[in-house]
């Protein structure tokens, strides 16, 4: 029976991974066998790769202001599980970031989720996170997903990405601050306050 530890190890191992275990950076994820919200992202920012925490930038900031939770309480692997749909940062492309690897989520994904057997919500952030785990009942388009988010609960909560970024989408979509976000906060109280 694998463990959460030699998983991390099969990662850094693994042919596709090596140019970044070579260069000693490790895979970013934080998964403890009794959280109980799983939060999915996109993949670590070349600041989160460098700090070697995931989330600890201003899309962080925003991210915990939107759960409702403090810094402790989110980096508590007892509590919350983050899986980003790739582990290591994949490079700067035209226009941001390069997406994540398609076929790293379906690889270790599965493996590692037999070992948080306690989680009660998985928050899926942005488009590759809501492919992947919602597949065809995902809608046209991330705002449509987003704004049907009562569809997927109790399992699945879809979010936009906390990326200052995105604050022209908050602007134009009202509804996400004054009717998702306390439904969010609600659900995580429940969670995390029982």
């Amino acid at each position: 029976m694998s463990s959460i530890a030699s998983i991390r190890t099969a990662i850094m191992k693994a042919p596709e991974n090596r140019s970044y275990t070579d260069q000693g950076i490790s895979p970013l994820f934080q998964a403890g066998p009794t959280a109980k919200i799983l939060i999915v992202g996109q993949a670590p920012g070349w600041r989160a790769e460098e700090r070697q925490q995931l989330f600890a930038d201003p899309s962080g900031d925003s991210l915990r202001k939107w759960l409702g939770v403090g810094v402790a309480t989110f980096y508590d692997s007892c509590q919350f599980a983050i899986l980003p749909m790739d582990f290591y940062y994949p490079g700067k492309g035209k226009s941001g970031d390069l997406p994540p690897r398609r076929d790293f989520a379906p690889q270790w994904h599965p493996q590692l989720l037999t070992h948080l057997p306690q989680l009660e919500l998985i928050i899926l952030i942005g488009r590759y996170a809501q492919e992947y785990y919602l597949k065809d009942r995902k809608k046209r388009t991330l705002t449509e997903t987003v704004r049907a988010y009562e569809e997927y609960l109790p399992r699945y909560f879809p979010l936009v990405h906390p990326s200052p970024r995105n604050n022209i989408w908050q602007a134009k979509n009202p509804w996400f601050a004054t009717e998702l976000l306390p439904k969010l906060q609600e659900r995580v109280d429940q969670i995390v306050n029982r």
